[in-house]
Formats: structure tokens, sequence, C-alpha cells
């Protein structure tokens, strides 16, 4: 057999093709195993997310056991760490609104048979617990019975102290309601946060919040911002932008959304609740503190279920790879 240039003898084509094989292998390996980048979560309900984006979890622990759920009138990204939503959205427009309101309210909560058993909250877990059920996407906003029906699934409830629940968090509700009314359409986006060393689990079973927000996108503006309120008794609440919600509660609330919207926060109007004389009564009056500086790492316990490594350090591991595996290709291919 004929020598090559340097002496060494060429491979026959089943050994080039093997070699080739296994460093496609290696390669498709790499790129598995990169972290992914934050892209638009895609959507069995597009209906309900402005620019049909929903929105992203970009915490591993928080996306673990997620689920997208798709109601009439609503739609949530559901947990099966925390049994409840993360994320429950809806387009609210003034006639919705008008449609809404003449609704009766019909309390028939149930646990949610679209989750797997061990996923779901149950009725018992709330039983006696101290804590109200706590619509994300509320039925004051559903248009139709049906929809009031889906709206007392517990895959839309969170633990929510009743100081809260009854009062500032009825005013942000009632609020944004008239926003909807007034502009004739908003973009809502409503869920828990979870911060700290130590929370509590009904039952042992569904998580406690102790933050809650309300993001909301205002198209006829092109502004959006979040209200935060901690799930205690109160009328303390503060403004943040998206990327401040971001930090916070560790998820891109509306994906479709420029960069600049998503940067500012817009002026939000003060919660007006409805029932002053009745729960909100002898309650802390509160400010609007500032926003903290965001946090270096995303907090609380929920971020720590399920432990994940620097992602900047696995990108530069992957690209390395990825450098080794294009020069192997490219020396089998001279041999």
């Amino acid at each position: 057999m004929a020598g090559v240039p340097g002496g060494s003898a060429p491979w026959s084509r089943p050994h080039q093709d093997k070699a080739r094989g296994w460093a496609g292998a290696l390669l498709l390996l790499v790129l598995l195993s990169l972290p992914s980048v934050a892209q638009a979560a895609p959507s069995a309900c597009p209906e309900h997310h402005p620019g049909g984006q929903a929105p992203d979890i970009l915490r591993p622990s928080l996306a673990a056991e997620t689920r997208e759920l798709c109601f009439e009138a609503y739609s949530v990204v559901h947990s099966g760490v925390s049994r409840t939503p993360l994320a429950a959205a809806e387009h609210l427009t003034r006639r919705r609104i008008q449609q809404a309101r003449g609704m009766e309210r019909d309390d028939a909560f149930h646990a949610e048979d679209g989750l797997p058993e061990d996923e779901r909250a149950r009725l018992s877990d709330y039983a006696r617990s101290g804590f109200d059920r706590g619509h994300m996407a509320p039925s004051g906003d559903m248009p139709t019975a049906s929809a009031q029906a889906d709206s007392f699934s517990l895959a839309n409830m969170v633990p929510q102290n009743p100081g809260s629940n009854r009062c500032l968090w009825e005013g942000i509700e009632s609020t944004v309601r008239d926003l909807a009314m007034e502009e004739g359409e908003v973009w809502v986006l409503t869920g828990p946060i979870f911060e700290g060393t130590t929370l509590q689990r009904l039952n042992g079973r569904v998580l406690v919040p102790t933050l809650l927000y309300k993001a909301i996108y205002l198209p006829g503006r092109g502004e959006a911002a979040a209200y935060l309120a901690p799930n205690a008794p109160g009328l303390a609440w503060r403004a943040v932008s998206l990327d401040g919600l971001r930090e916070v509660a560790g998820l891109d609330a509306f994906p479709a959304l420029p960069a600049a919207v998503k940067a500012r926060a817009m002026t939000l109007p003060d919660p007006r609740p409805s029932n002053i004389a009745g729960s909100c009564a002898n309650q802390p009056e509160g400010t609007r503190p500032p926003a903290p500086p965001a946090p270096s790492s995303p907090p609380g316990p929920v971020a720590q279920l399920a432990p994940s490594g620097s992602r900047i350090g696995l990108i530069l591991a992957g690209v390395f790879a990825l450098v080794m595996v294009v020069a192997l290709i490219r020396v089998l291919g001279r041999r």
C-alpha cells in the first residue's frame, strides 16, 4: 500500500465512517448537555398571552414538574413541587369585564383532575389551615358560568393570608379590572413568590408563598409593571419593572415584549380595596418601600430544591468540548 506524507497509512473507509460516527455522537451529546438559553416557552393556549408566548420559568427548581393547563378564560403554569400555580395568565378586555360584572359567584372549589394526583392540591390541604384558597386568576374576571367554575380549580389557588386576600389583594384585582375598562384591554400574569430559608407547607404538601405578584401590560400604552405585595395583612405594596420581577420571582412574565418595556416600570394606580370597613379594618397602613437591590442569585428554598451548577461554567465547558470535536473531525477528514 502506498504511503502518505508523514509516513502513516490511510484509514480504510469503514474506519473513517466509524470515527466520524463517534465524533457526531459526541457532538450531539455536547449540544444536549449545554444549558438552555432563555427562550419564549411554547404555549398550548396562546390566546392568554401577549404574542402567544407563555411565561418562561427561569429557575430550574421552579421549572421542575411544571405543566401548562388551559381553561376557557385563563391558563396556568402549575408546579407539582409547590402544588400551586406559578403563573396564571389572562387577557382582560372591556367587554369581558362588563360580562363578568353580571355573574354571580359560585364557590365551587375543587381539586384539578387534569393534574397527576401527587402533584395536585386537595381540599383537605386547606381545611382548618388558617389560609384562604386565594385565586390567582380572580373569579371576578370570569365572563361566563363555565369560566367561573374553572376559576375555582385548586390549580388556580395559593394559600393566602386572609388579611391579604380580602383587603389589599382584592383592591389590586379591582384596580386592574378598572384599568381594563379604561384602556380597553390589559394582559395580566399573577402568581406566588417563595423566599426565605424556612417555608410552611399546608398538610406537608402545599407550599405557602411569602409574596404575591400581579404583572400587567397595557398594549395601548406600550407600558408594563408588576404589583408586589407580602402574603400577610397590611396595605404595603410596591411596583417593580418586569426585569425586577424576573430577579425576584425567577420568571419572564411576558417574553414577547421588547426589552425597553421590561426595563421600565410604569406608574401603577393605587389599589382601591372595596371592603375598607370590613376586612381592611385595623389593617397596618404601610407604604410602598423602595425596591431593594436585585439579588445576585435567586433567593428562597424553592430555588434550592433542585440545585443547579454554574450556567457560565457549563457554557464554557460545552464550547471547549465543541471545539475539540470540530478539531477531531478535521483531523480525521485529512487522514
